[in-house]
C-alpha cells in the first residue's frame, strides 16, 4: 500500500473523528444554551463539522487516486 492511500485512510479518520467531535460538542449545554438564543450552532461546532467534512473528502479522494 502507498503512502498516498495511507495518508488518505489517516485524513478519513481524522474528518470523521472531527465530525463526531462536533457532533458530541453539539448536544453540550453551553452549545445547546447558545442554539435557543441566536437560532445556529456555535462556531466551534460549525468549523469541526465543515473541517471533518474537508479532511474526509480529501482523504476519500488520496485513497481512490490511483
Amino acid at each position: 500500500m502507498g503512502q498516498t492511500k495511507i495518508g488518505g485512510i489517516v485524513l478519513i479518520v481524522v474528518g470523521l473523528g472531527l465530525a463526531y467531535w462536533g457532533y458530541e460538542e453539539s448536544g453540550s449545554v453551553a452549545s445547546s444554551l447558545n442554539q435557543a438564543f441566536s437560532g445556529s450552532p456555535s462556531d466551534n461546532v460549525m468549523i469541526k463539522y465543515i473541517a471533518g467534512a474537508a479532511s474526509t473528502a480529501a482523504g476519500a479522494f488520496l485513497f481512490m487516486r490511483k
